[in-house]
């Protein structure tokens, strides 16, 4: 893979494999054909480079419904639990550099800008969860209001005792657990 962007090889696995989960998952997706998701890919190659990374990172990106405002594709993180390879982040730049020591490499807001992608809000969560059960064991952090992370906070979320529940930690905080779900407009 060159710098983003993916080989033909690569964009023909990467294809097959959401037109599988999409086929899979159709109670994701109500009124969106696969022939709409294509054409929206093809309309914006650069995307499948952060659909890339969303997979390869553990997200299994799965369309999720149109965004009502511009009908653009919306596909968001639908593994089970917080994505494997993006667990262990503090929240933001400021939260990791902030740690004294045992800082992680990365954090979840600088994941996704290099990935392209944005970190789903607490609304766009909720939507999640009415299409199954999203971390019953795992964490995820959401986007957190500037004036909660401005006092350091931020949020985070997950599935227990069958409800969905929000909680806060400060910024620079990181668990094994805990993860992050991006979502991307195309």
């Amino acid at each position: 893979m060159t710098e983003k962007t993916l080989i033909p090889a690569q964009r023909d696995a990467l294809l097959s494999l959401l037109k599988t989960r999409y086929e899979k998952n159709m109670n994701r997706h109500p009124g969106i054909s696969w022939a709409m998701v294509t054409a929206r890919l093809a309309e914006n190659p650069g995307k499948l480079w952060s659909l890339s990374e969303m997979e390869r990172t553990g997200g299994e990106p799965d369309v999720v419904g149109p965004d009502p405002e511009t009908g653009a594709c919306i596909f968001m993180d639908c593994s089970a639990e917080s994505p494997a390879g993006r667990r262990s982040v503090c929240y933001d730049r400021d939260g990791r550099e902030s740690r004294k020591e045992h800082a992680p490499l990365t954090s979840a807001e600088e994941m996704c800008r290099e990935m392209g992608i944005d970190l789903i809000s607490k609304e766009q969560y909720l939507d999640l969860q009415k299409l199954g059960k999203f971390d019953t064991r795992t964490s995820s952090w959401v986007k957190t209001p500037v004036e909660m992370r401005s006092l350091g906070g931020a949020l985070f979320a997950d599935y227990r005792y069958g409800q969905v529940f929000f909680y806060h930690n400060s910024a620079p905080s990181y668990y094994a657990s805990r993860g992050f779900r991006g979502m991307l407009s195309v």
